[in-house]
């Protein structure tokens, strides 16, 4: 278990690792100052790989700067930031047909756009998070606008394009996941009334559909009416998004009372998929798993990839706070302290983004169309601000 005094260790550790680490390896020279926007296609040392921009990973950026300037300290530095990643956002990622991009040019010339929703999902966390730091009401209506319409994706009143036949059709647990937390985010920084009641309904799907207490697992796709689809991609298990799901709804439980229902659903995920994704011979959380245990398609499906280190440190720790389980403070001591031994670059600062499997280096690049700054920053500020709201209520009783 963690002594107060361990726990409060953590807390200084996280909030230095995020303010004096990650984030100066990012900001602010990744500021585009020409063409607005963020330059984060980034090598080992910061130097540029590629000016292209992703904009998941713009809307990732803005929502950072804008919640440090929220949370950690009003910095114009981080205000002015966020602005120019939410005026780059509104000029240039957006198509006429209203969806949002995925990769444009520097200077916003459109390359392509995906058949999902998740440019837009980003969209909405970065637009709420800096109406919020701005006091921009048009942020604001266009963050609940954009939020309106992924509501409409989710529910399938709106159609995008679709990317397989309806042959074999099935169903994502991404979709409800990602709408839990924009919602979360959306309710914390400027509120909507939508977000209670649909988070809810969010939930519930999960449980109902990819939650299997039989066999014990978080499914990462199954058929529309929640069955098992037993074939490779159906038996692909990702373990990190699942434990990312668990800390949702962990955080859903917390803000409401400690729902002990919510509680017991998102510690079973965190316990059925740190069963399936732990490497108990080399540390980590492993990319892909197979629900039989059977060979997976995907050729990564052994590497480390920084994200599910990230989720699984704030799951753990989350879980540990809420129960007082000692089996989740041991988890979280153990993937802890392996990404920040294997993944943090202690001369240049930030992690690296993927391993072998035996945790050594398997390319240099800390930022391109997926990782930037995100994942990592937001476990630190995560982390950081629940140790911190643990040791107030401590401090009172």
């Amino acid at each position: 278990m963690y002594t107060l005094t361990q726990l409060e260790e953590l807390e200084k550790f996280y909030k230095t690792q995020l303010v004096e680490d990650t984030v100066p390896f990012w900001f602010p020279k990744s500021f585009d100052l020409e063409d607005g926007g963020y330059l984060l296609m980034r090598d080992q040392d910061g130097s540029l790989i590629d000016d292209d921009k992703a904009v998941w990973i713009q809307g990732r950026a803005t929502w950072l700067l804008a919640t440090l300037y929220n949370t950690v300290e009003p910095k114009q530095e981080w205000l002015d930031g966020a602005k120019l990643g939410y005026d780059f956002i509104r000029k240039h990622c957006f198509d006429t047909d209203g969806q949002m991009f995925f990769h444009v040019t520097k200077d916003g010339q459109p390359i392509r756009k995906r058949r999902y929703y998740f440019s837009e999902t980003f969209a909405v966390i970065a637009f709420a998070a800096y109406a919020k730091a701005s006091g921009d009401q048009d942020a604001a209506d266009l963050s609940r606008a954009i939020f309106g319409k992924c509501i409409q994706y989710t529910s399938g009143e709106l159609k995008l394009a679709p990317k397989f036949t309806g042959t074999r059709p099935s169903k994502g647990i991404g979709a409800p996941m990602i709408m839990i937390n924009t919602a979360q985010q959306l309710r914390e920084t400027i509120g909507d009334p939508r977000c209670d009641e649909a988070i809810l309904n969010w939930i519930k799907e999960i449980e109902v559909n990819f939650v299997k207490h039989d066999l014990q697992v978080v499914m990462e796709q199954v058929s529309p009416t929640g069955e098992i689809i037993d074939h490779i991609d159906g038996r692909t298990l990702n373990p990190g998004h699942a434990i990312e799901g668990a800390w949702f709804i962990l955080h859903e439980a917390k803000h409401r009372n400690q729902d002990p229902e919510l509680i017991a659903l998102g510690c079973k995920m965190l316990d059925y998929m740190w069963e399936r994704g732990w490497d108990n011979e080399f540390g980590g959380i492993l990319y892909f798993r197979d629900l039989y245990n059977k060979p997976v398609q995907e050729y990564w499906q052994d590497m480390k990839f920084w994200w599910p280190q990230n989720e699984t440190i704030i799951a753990t720790l989350l879980a540990y706070l809420m129960t007082g389980n000692e089996k989740y403070a041991e988890m979280h001591k153990k993937v802890h302290q392996y990404a920040y031994e294997k993944f943090h670059d202690k001369e240049h600062g930030e992690w690296f983004g993927y391993l072998h499997r035996d945790g050594t280096v398997a390319q240099t690049a800390k930022g391109n169309l997926f990782k930037g700054p995100f994942h990592l920053p937001r476990q630190e500020w995560y982390c950081w601000t629940i140790l911190n709201d643990f040791r107030k209520q401590n401090n009172e009783i």
